[in-house]
């Protein structure tokens, strides 16, 4: 798989075997890859705590908003749910700000967890206080992100933009996940050579 279809594989994932745990060793090693990565000033202010523990991960799957678009949706249902999490925390003893370095861990992160044949979704809707409380965190850690991972149970497919520009991803009744990408012409500014739209 080259690159690119490594990016296009990277979908969101919501729903996961909950039966195939991930192996925490798989985890350790993300980290592993992740602490490569370019950071601003090069000040690595970013710390993680992984889990692959199921008891854990039960405990931290209420504290997390799972589709915003979806409205009728609370998530996964048991034997759906995550299996591993990673919590990416500002360590604001380094830096007050993560600048940029958060998008660029998840990213890395989740292309890791791609290759290794998982899938996962970047939650941003968390309940902070109670998962800093959950995990024993001190209080010079931030909760940036969550990453929820697992093995894909779920078939997402790219769709370009319909013509009203809506955004909005949906699931069918067939139970795929359908999101709507812009095109490329879109995107680029400015005059080039074969412009599409």
């Amino acid at each position: 798989m080259n690159f690119k279809e490594l990016v296009a594989k990277n979908r969101t994932r919501r729903i996961f075997d909950q039966s195939r745990p991930v192996d925490v060793a798989d985890l350790v090693d993300m980290v592993d890859t992740v602490r490569l990565m370019p950071s601003a000033m090069n000040k690595q202010p970013l710390k993680y705590v992984v889990t692959a523990d199921q008891d854990q991960c039960a405990e931290i799957f209420p504290l997390l908003g799972w589709a915003g678009y979806l409205k009728d949706w609370d998530g996964p249902a048991e034997g759906e749910r995550p299996t591993a999490y990673v919590v990416i925390l500002l360590d604001r003893d380094i830096a007050s700000t993560p600048h940029c370095d958060h998008g660029i861990a998840c990213q890395t992160i989740m292309l890791a967890a791609t290759e290794k044949g998982l899938g996962g979704c970047i939650i941003g809707t968390i309940k902070r206080g109670k998962l800093a409380e959950l995990l024993g965190l001190e209080e010079r850690y931030e909760i940036l992100l969550v990453l929820a991972l697992g093995v894909p149970a779920e078939e997402v497919v790219v769709e370009p933009l319909p013509s009203d520009g809506k955004i909005e991803y949906w699931r069918t009744s067939d139970d795929k996940h359908h999101v709507p990408k812009r095109s490329v012409g879109e995107l680029l500014v400015g005059r080039y050579p074969n412009k599409q739209d």
